[in-house]
């Protein structure tokens, strides 16, 4: 098989537990030491707590998700410094313990963003929804950001001032938490005012200047994981497109290939997220997948449903717009074509999942249903063996 079967596990608070994870089908985890400050390092002893829990649960620690990266690493102020190095020694430590793949963001001040966290389906089950009339409404009407019309059509802006007028105290702040309170797997927590704050901090850090700090961190970082033979794995921006003034610079071909030249490395490699690079209907993912493979670590596997507008939501694993089934058949292309890549299964988890049945009167992680990600796995696992079962029958 080509992917080793993981579970998102947020650790002792998730509602979701290790035993449900691995009556789910999986072998490993991920997770991290989300009680862990961003830029403060990982402690060996804390790092070695947290594998001998899961190796309890009979499973492994497959991946980190996430080590953060400081916010002062991406502006490259105040004390990014330390932070680097902070996070270099967190590597070292990792690699120690044995955890040997690293999955981080550089989406700057907010991490993944949705505007409804439980939008109702037909079938009755809820999923994350981002929506451009809403995310206008908060930016224009709450937020209130300098210069923001300028990002939006006078249909847009029309669309949602009508929305705005419409909304009631209870859904402004609803709207309000579901973008700065943080998503799981977000590693901050905002106040309006220190949004605000930190939005000022980008208005002279572009797409250009971004990439520039991108590639300083990677020439300072991977040498570090090539040598402790950890690979980091940088996720997609989600979605991988402008929101709120802010730049966005992992969203294409062009981006990935930016990164992987960036540090010619196989620490330096890739989380090839479907749900987020499929966002953008320009992207050929089967082709990515091909182009990259050798440098894709990590396998996030959703599915979404957009319209003409760029509007999206997340959908049942082997539904909406993202072909499945020709993404997990390039991945075995790659793998037949490099047999290094065959010896070791790449960790794979089914990124997020609809909220259904008995979880609809659980509290839980948004896009973290237990169920949901059953349902999800096992249909990845189901189409995954299909493959490869008629891929043998044909050679």
């Amino acid at each position: 098989m080509v992917f080793e079967q993981t579970w998102r596990w947020f650790g002792p608070d998730d509602p979701v537990s290790l035993s449900d994870a691995r009556q789910a089908g999986a072998t490993g985890i991920v997770t991290a030491l989300h009680h862990v400050p961003n830029g403060q390092l990982w402690h060996v002893e804390e790092i070695q707590d947290r594998k001998t829990l899961i190796e309890n649960a009979g499973m492994q620690w497959s991946v980190v998700e996430s080590l953060p990266v400081h916010e002062e690493i991406k502006t490259r102020t105040g004390q990014f410094r330390s932070y680097i190095e902070n996070y270099k020694q967190s590597i070292v430590n990792l690699g120690k313990c044995g955890v040997k793949v690293v999955c981080y963001n550089f989406m700057p001040v907010l991490d993944w963003t949705r505007t409804d966290l439980r939008a109702k389906q037909p079938s009755g089950a809820k999923a994350a929804r981002f929506d451009f009339t809403v995310l206008a409404a908060f930016d224009l009407y709450i937020l209130e950001r300098e210069g923001a019309e300028s990002d939006y059509s006078d249909v847009q802006i029309n669309a949602a001032h009508n929305l705005f007028k419409e909304m009631s105290p209870e859904e402004t702040d609803s709207l309000l938490t579901n973008i700065l309170a943080g998503l799981p797997g977000s590693e901050e927590r905002y106040t309006l005012s220190e949004f605000k704050a930190h939005l000022n901090i980008y208005k002279n850090i572009g797409a250009t200047e971004l990439r520039g700090n991108l590639k300083g961190f990677l020439q300072e970082v991977v040498p570090v994981a090539e040598d402790c033979g950890v690979k980091l794995v940088i996720h997609p921006d989600d979605p991988p497109i402008s929101i709120l003034g802010l730049p966005r610079i992992v969203g294409n071909a062009d981006d990935l290939r930016f990164i992987l030249n960036a540090v010619e490395s196989p620490s330096n490699g890739l989380t090839f997220c479907t749900g987020s690079l499929g966002v953008n209907s320009k992207n050929d993912l089967p082709g990515m997948i091909k182009e990259f493979g050798h440098r894709i670590n990590f396998y996030h596997l959703r599915n979404v449903k957009r319209d003409a507008a760029g509007n999206f939501y997340e959908t049942n694993h082997l539904e909406g717009d993202i072909d499945m089934y020709a993404v997990i058949q390039a991945v075995f292309q790659v793998n037949r074509n490099s047999p290094d890549i065959q010896s070791k299964p790449k960790p794979m988890r089914p990124d997020h999942g609809l909220q259904m049945l008995d979880d609809l009167s659980k509290e839980i992680y948004p896009g973290y249903s237990g169920i949901g990600r059953l349902k999800g796995l096992a249909e990845l696992r189901g189409l995954e063996l299909a493959i490869k079962r008629s891929l043998e029958d044909y050679q």
